[in-house]
């Protein structure tokens, strides 16, 4: 599959590499080539293109970028090149101007995801792997041998199964679909609670496990 991951940092080389490394066709959009170029402390897993030229080419999008950018980032990517499109919608509204331990800039009764959502009207957004750090994401064997759940959120039934259907390539097992876009204001708000986790643990390498 053609795929474009918006966003240069830890998640987004995380997950190329995985996708590279499962024979998928990928493509890590830029706002400036150039510049990220000249500041990569080593080589990226898949190769670098505008937002806009790696979001045209891709069959699936995934946004890695910061929830606190990620309409700008995608909106930089073009909605002509968004439309019609399964985009992954990884990011969260964590906002570190206070300081840490992060607040939510949004949660109750909206959400990063249905932002996507409402500037893209016509991209087939999927809230997921937002619930676990960036190793995990790619390889949920690390934590449990993969007894662990994931959850996704969405309003298109299609696009849910396609993104289900990578996520099991990646190794996932356990994934719970909470329903409509707006189930993705009760992954994000998830966060605080992973934050402290991840100081009371030591490590960003667990997640949850719904039991039933």
């Amino acid at each position: 599959m053609k795929i474009g991951i918006l966003g240069t940092g830890s998640v987004g080389r995380t997950l190329s590499a995985r996708l590279v490394e499962l024979g998928h066709d990928v493509v890590i959009g830029t706002r400036d080539v150039a510049a990220t170029e000249a500041r990569a402390e080593e080589p990226f897993p898949a190769p670098l293109a505008t937002a806009a030229a790696a979001a045209a080419d891709a069959e699936l999008i995934i946004n890695a970028t910061s929830g606190q950018v990620s309409v700008a980032a995608l909106t930089g990517a073009g909605a002509e090149n968004l439309a019609g499109k399964v985009v992954i919608d990884i990011s969260n509204p964590l906002d570190f101007s206070q300081g840490f331990p992060p607040f939510l800039s949004v949660c109750n009764t909206d959400s990063v995801g249905e932002q996507v959502q409402r500037a893209f009207p016509e991209a087939r957004v999927v809230k997921t792997l937002n619930t676990v750090t960036a190793a995990v994401m790619a390889r949920p064997e690390n934590v449990a041998g993969g007894d662990h759940t994931l959850f996704l959120s969405g309003n298109d039934a299609d696009a849910k199964a396609t993104v289900a259907e990578l996520l099991r390539e990646f190794g996932w097992r356990d994934i719970v679909d909470l329903g409509d876009i707006t189930t993705a204001r009760g992954t994000e708000m998830m966060l605080p609670l992973w934050v402290r986790l991840m100081n009371a643990l030591g490590t960003t390498e667990f997640n949850y496990k719904l039991v039933r």
